[in-house]
C-alpha cells in the first residue's frame, strides 16, 4: 500500500511540503497564479507540526483499517481496494467533522470555507507526490 512516510530528524520545518502540496491541488498548478489570482487559495493536504527544534510532516497514513472513514456519516471517506488509499469524496462530505476526530494522527485539514475536510490523495495523477518530490531534505518518503 503507498504512504508518505515522514523523517522528522531532517524536517527542516520549512513548510515546503505544504506549499507544493496546495500548489498540486490549485486549478492553475502554478505556484504564483495559486497563491496570487486564483480566487480560493489552495490548501494543503498535510501540515507541518512545530515544537521547536523538533518539526513534524503529518500527512495521511492511509491506514489499513481507517478510523476516519469508520467516523464518516456520509460514507465520504472510505478505503480504495484497488490502490489501497483512502479516498475522500467532496461531493458527499457533510462538514461534520467526526472523522477529523477519528484520525488519530491528525491528519484531515478542515477547509472551513467550503464547511469540509480534506485530505491526502496522495497527487494520484503524478508518480510522486508533491511533497516528497519538493522536500530539500527528503524528511518526506513515498514508498509505493
Amino acid at each position: 500500500m503507498p504512504r508518505v512516510v515522514a523523517r522528522p530528524e531532517v524536517c527542516m520545518g520549512c513548510h515546503l511540503c505544504e506549499i507544493w502540496c496546495a500548489v498540486a491541488h490549485s486549478r492553475s498548478k502554478d505556484i504564483l497564479k495559486a497563491f496570487l489570482y486564483e480566487p480560493a487559495r489552495p490548501l494543503p493536504r498535510l501540515v507541518v507540526e512545530e515544537d521547536l527544534p523538533v518539526t513534524l510532516p503529518v500527512p495521511c497514513r492511509h491506514c489499513e483499517e481507517p478510523p476516519c472513514a469508520e467516523a464518516c456519516i456520509s460514507g465520504a471517506l472510505y478505503r480504495d481496494p484497488a490502490s489501497g488509499r483512502v479516498e475522500h469524496d467532496a461531493s458527499r462530505c457533510v462538514g461534520c467533522y467526526s472523522c477529523v476526530m477519528a484520525c488519530p494522527y491528525g491528519a484531515l485539514v478542515i477547509d472551513e470555507a467550503n464547511r469540509r475536510v480534506v485530505k491526502c490523495d496522495l497527487c494520484k495523477d503524478v508518480d510522486e507526490p508533491a511533497c516528497v518530490s519538493h522536500c530539500p531534505n527528503k524528511a518526506l518518503l513515498y514508498q509505493a
